[in-house]
Formats: structure tokens, sequence, C-alpha cells
């Protein structure tokens, strides 16, 4: 084992070694642009900064403490009058041994060029190590922890009920109910009329359906606990803004969760929660917390979403041909694994290329080992790596491996994909093991795209090992590889957590249990697409052809009561996911494939924009969108639910005034031109309920 272990690690040193030599040319044509990006120590002052945001530090001996944020796009300074670390570990000791590194890291095939500045400093005997990242013409600055070393004092503690607290007539009574907790970040705001909106995520779609919530307060004199991964803060006198984005899972399943991500008063806002125990930090090895982004804004509700969509598109590089995707996986039909084989996949890929499908993924059921989501008996995902060929192409199914099926898939342009569930046993304790089925996989077969299924992170060993499995197939496939991760049951990882491996699968939903619905589809997309960039999120459409008998007669939202190609339209701006067996299609649902085919060309582009929603809130019987900004144009789809409105002015992020052309691409309706009203909105026309258009718009004039 530990010869093994040597030569894995010495592979991935050469692999590492020549991935940096192919990035040289990248790293240095992004030079130019890393050289707006700065991190300074001067004085005792900590300066980091970009051409958009700039935010300084009493350097404190590496325990920072802010001075200062600034947007340099309207040169607005907020002057921070904060007197503790922004940070705040208990149990901890006085700050000594501080040390500022700063390299620039080169853009590679999924992580975009960025400064890294890197803060060490030793409190007691605990070292905290916070990395900063700073990204060119981007508003915002990212920070991750590690710690080493020793603590004795707890890091959770159970929140007070306020209800237990007396009433403040007094310092002493304003402090209580406060609770010691990790803190990530702390700004001192000056000022008092602030409001805040905090946001929160759900996953674990199998058992929920409404994915976001928003809360919305104002500072007052006490602490206020808000949950959620992602917080604005409005200055309401200054007319300017700042978000705070935890980089965690979402709230309900975070590791060591002290029940809330923000703390907000008159005076200060907390960003809390850093995803650990005491007793997970080890005196050897860097153990990695949660993150956190500051961000800066300006223009109302779309500079927040902008500013921080700016700061998403870089988490990951968006590469056209690995990413975009309109992925086919069989397992919407509930067959399970009943038809997976050579013949069956053969046949699937063949009727994908014939509609329109540029990815087919084969999932539970390909593989020596069998689940247990089997529709056969006995399987099981305990003990996975008792079995070593577990995860190796069952030869009983597949008699020449996977080289059939791969080769037709090249040859027909189809990329062909797996599923795969990591081996959980002892917090994933085999993770090596893993990443060598799936590093196996890529060499043997060039097979790069993995949905992730079946994960469960109950503790921080689990999740250092599941990042060591992906970390280590990233490297091995020069970062070419793409990970579905999986959100539908589970503790997992949620919107804003592992985004560097690939895109999410968000929902299971069936025509055969009833519960598949496509404007509840379009509703999750809609909703997370405010927050979270569509374009990273697999949404599915199902043969409605299928299970008409499942629905009521009178139910008028039914999915088979829809034109196939409108379900197909509500994936659209997000990564289609083609939840179905090809072969199980009606001929009427080839008519489809002009369409796809036509998407195919317009995905990169649509997806190179900022994509937020527009219109009314979807609910079956209403108008709504989405918007893909690109400066000066972009894309604009609309759907006109079950409704006798021909026409409607929907709400849009265009600017007032202004005059567009709009020009139909995909869907009904025509080409128009129109001046933005006062409030944003333009009117659309759709001549038949459940139908939808796809406009390429341009603003005329600016």
């Amino acid at each position: 084992m530990i010869i093994r272990n040597y030569l894995y690690t010495l592979l991935l040193v050469l692999l590492t070694f020549v991935a940096a030599a192919q990035q040289k040319i990248t790293a240095n044509s992004n030079a130019a642009n890393l050289s707006e990006c700065r991190a300074i120590l001067e004085n005792d002052v900590l300066t980091l900064e970009n051409s958009r945001v700039r935010r300084q530090y009493n350097w404190n001996n590496g325990n920072l403490i802010s001075q200062s944020l600034t947007n340099k796009s309207n040169n607005y300074t907020w002057q921070l009058e904060g007197k503790a670390a922004d940070n705040q570990f208990p149990g901890t000791g006085k700050p000594a041994n501080g040390k500022l590194e700063v390299k620039q890291v080169a853009a590679t095939a999924h992580i975009a060029a960025h400064l890294r500045a890197e803060v060490n400093v030793a409190l007691g005997d605990l070292e905290v190590k916070r990395v900063f990242r700073i990204y060119p013409d981007c508003p915002a600055i990212a920070c991750n922890y590690y710690f080493r070393g020793t603590v004795t004092a707890p890091w959770t503690t159970a929140a007070t009920n306020l209800g237990d607290l007396r009433n403040i007539e007094g310092k002493a009574a304003e402090a209580e109910g406060k609770v010691p907790v990790t803190v990530l970040d702390r700004l001192s705001l000056p000022g008092k009329h602030w409001r805040f909106k905090a946001v929160q995520f759900f996953d674990i779609t199998d058992r929920v359906n409404n994915l976001t919530e928003d809360v919305t307060q104002v500072a007052y004199r006490a602490d206020s606990r808000m949950v959620g991964n992602l917080l604005f803060a409005d200055d309401m006198e200054q007319q300017q803004g700042i978000f705070i984005l935890k980089e965690a899972p979402s709230s309900n399943v975070q590791l060591a969760y002290p029940g809330f991500d923000f703390v907000t008063r008159i005076g200060e806002v907390q960003a809390v929660g850093v995803g650990l125990e005491s007793k997970d930090i080890t005196k050897t090895n860097w153990v990695k917390g949660y993150g956190v982004v500051m961000g800066v804004s300006n223009n109302g509700e779309l500079g927040q979403l902008q500013a921080l969509r700016s700061y998403q598109q870089n988490i990951r590089i968006h590469e056209p041909g690995r990413d975009d995707m309109i992925l086919m996986n069989t397992w919407g039909d509930r067959n399970q694994d009943k038809r997976v084989g050579e013949k069956f996949t053969l046949e699937e890929i063949r009727a994908a290329h014939r509609l329109g499908i540029t990815h087919f993924q084969i999932d539970d059921g390909w593989q020596t080992g069998r689940s247990v989501n089997s529709a056969f008996a006995g399987g099981t995902l305990t003990n996975i790596w008792d079995n070593p060929n577990y995860w190796w192409p069952d030869p009983k199914k597949f008699p020449n491996g996977l080289a059939s099926v791969v080769k037709l898939g090249e040859e027909l342009g189809v990329e062909v994909c797996l599923w795969f569930n990591p081996s959980k046993d002892d917090s994933y304790a085999h993770w090596q093991n893993d990443a060598d089925a799936l590093i196996r996989l890529y060499k043997d077969y060039g097979i790069r795209t993995f949905k992730i299924d079946g994960v469960q992170v109950p503790d921080k060993r689990a999740e250092i090992n599941l990042r060591k499995m992906f970390d280590t197939v990233m490297t091995v496939t020069n970062n070419q590889a793409v990970f579905n991760l999986d959100v539908t049951a589970g503790k997992r990882y949620g919107y804003h957590y592992f985004n560097e491996y690939g895109n999410i699968f968000l929902e299971n939903r069936y025509t055969d249990w009833s519960n598949y619905y496509p404007h509840w589809t379009l509703r999750n997309l809609w909703m997370l697409s405010k927050y979270v960039p569509p374009q990273n999120l697999q949404i599915e459409f199902l043969n409605n052809f299928r299970n008409k008998d499942k629905y009521p007669a009178n139910d008028k939202l039914a999915p088979g009561q829809m034109p196939f190609e409108y379900t197909f339209a509500i994936t659209m701006m997000a990564q289609p996911l083609a939840w179905f067996e090809a072969t199980g299609l009606p001929e009427e649902g080839y008519k489809l494939a002009p369409v796809l085919k036509k998407y195919q060309t317009l995905q990169t582009d649509i997806h190179s924009g900022k994509i937020f929603p527009i219109g009314e809130e979807p609910s079956g019987f209403g108008w709504t969108g989405f918007q893909s900004l690109q400066n000066n144009k972009g894309y604009i789809i609309v759907y006109r639910e079950l409704n006798q409105r021909p026409e409607t002015a929907l709400q849009t992020w265009l600017p007032a005034g202004k005059k567009v052309e709009l020009k139909l691409v995909l869907g009904e309706g025509q080409n128009f031109k129109s001046k933005v009203a006062a409030d944003g909105r333009l009117t659309f026309k759709l001549p038949k309920p459940n139908s939808y258009a796809l406009y390429q718009y341009v603003i005329v004039n600016k």
C-alpha cells in the first residue's frame, strides 16, 4: 500500500508538471489582466484590490481588522470602525507570526486566473490561514479558511431563546444572548439605516419543491440572526450595496451549524459558522473550512445580482465543448437497470443522435456491481470495494466493455457519460479506490462526465475525502472531468459549494408517480436563477407522451397537455436534461430534432451572458421568462402559460426608455422593435397558451 501511494503521488506530481507546462502560454496571456489585482502590505495596512473593489485592513499581526471597503466603480467608500478582528474562533490566543504571501495563479481548463493572497497567523496553539482570491474586473473578493493546530474550547453552542432574556435597559442586557460562534467575516458598518435580505436555499429536492426563501429585515440595536447562504446589505442613505456569500452547503445540512449564517445589527454584520468542530482540526494537516465572499454594487437590485454573478462565473471556467450539453439519461422512464446493456445502449445512442442529443449518460446498471436502486434483488452500496470489479462494465451486459458504445458515440457526435456512486464506508475512506475507478474509465474509454449520486456528508472527514477524490480525478484528467453533482437527497453540497467540479443535477421528477409538472420545473429554475447561474443546473424535460392516465383527465397543467417542444423550451437557459429513453418516444417526438439542433448552435452564446428571471413567478397560468444579459445585447425567452392573455407587458432587466430590436430565433411570435417602458417593461405577444418565444435582442440606442 505504501509503494502504491508513493507511485500514485509521483504520478500526480508528473501530471501537474505537464499541466503547468501546457498552461504556460495561458499564464502569460493572463498576466496583463492580473496586473490590476493587488495585495500590498505597507505601514501595517493590508490592501486587497482590483479595478472594481478595494478592501483595506489593519494588519494586526495577521489577525485582520477591516478599515474600509470601496466600490471603485463609483468611488464610494465605507469607512469601517471595527476594533475587533474580522474573524473569531473561541478558545484561541493573541495573534502572532503574521505572514503574507502573494502569487499569481494562471488559468487552467477549469479555474480562472486570479491573484492569491495568503495570510497566515498563529492564534495561540491554532494556526489560521486565510486564502484570498482576487479576480480581474470582479467586484468581489473571496476568502477560504484553513486551520491547523489545537483548540480546546467548543466551536458550537446552542443559541438562547430570545424569550428567555430580560428587557434591554442597558449595555449588559443588550449583550445577553450572544452565542460564542466562529465568525468568518465582520464589517463594522457606518450609519443606522441598513436593510438586509437573507436568501436561504434548499436542496434534497426529492422532498422539497420550494428551493429558495427570502427574508428581509432592517438593522436594529439587538443582534438579529439570519439564515441563508447569501446576504444582501443595502445602505439606504447612500443607495449603495454589499453582498456576502457564504460558500457552504445549504444551511440545514451544514456541518457544525450554529443555527444561523449571519448576525446583523446597527453598526455590524457578521458571517458565521466555519463548518468545523474544534475536534476536526489536527496538528499536522491543514483542514479547510467554509469560505466567504464579500462584494460591492450599485444600481439597485440588478447591480447586486450582476455583481454576485460576476463572481460566480469565475468559480469554474465554462468550456463550451465540455460544459454545454443536452444530456439524455434514461432513468426518467423508470425502467431502472432492467434494459441496460450493449444492445439497448447502442440503440439509445442512435436515437439520441437522431433527436439532437449531445451527451448520453448510462445510469445505474452499467457496472458489474449491483446497487440498492437496482430493479433486481441483492444490490448494495455498502462495502463496495469487497468486489474490486464493482465499478467495471458488467461483462454479461457489455461483453465488449464500453468500447463499442463509446466508438458509436464518437462516430455520431454523442459523448458517452456514466453514473457513479462513491463508496461512503467509513466517511469515504476508500476515496482513492473511487478515484482510481473513474480515472481508469477515463483512460480506457475517454469517459469524462460522471453523475455523482448517493452522497452523504455526515462529518468533516467525509467532506475532506470526497474533495480528495474529485481533486485527484481533475488532476489526472488535466481538469477535463465534469461531475454532475446530484442534490436530490442526503447531506450534500447545495448550490454554493464544490461548484468548481461541474454542474448540478437538480431534481428527480417522474410521470410514473405524477410528480412531474412542467410549470413546477420552470418555477424551480426561475426562482434559483436569480441567485444561481442557471447554466450550472441540469433541468429535466420528460417524455410527456407517457403516463397520461396517471394524471386526472381534467388536470389542465398535466404534462401530457403541453407540447413536447414547450417542455424542452423550459430548459433552454439551463443545461437541458432529456430524462427519458429516446427509443421510447413516439415518432411525433422526433419532430423536436430541428429545435434541438438549432438550440445547439445558440447554447454557448446564451450561456455566456448573465441570466436572470423576468416576468411573473411561474404558476402554470401566467407569463414568465428569462433574460441573458450581454452588455447592449442578449437573449430573452418568454413563456405564455395557460391563460387568455395573448399579450402582456413583462418586467425585464432592459434599461428604461431605450429602443430594442428583437429577432425570433426559436418558438412562436415574430420579430419586433419596441421602446422599453419607464418601469423596464416590454410588451410580448404569443398566439396561444403553452407557447414560447426565444429572441435575440439588441439595444439600438445606448
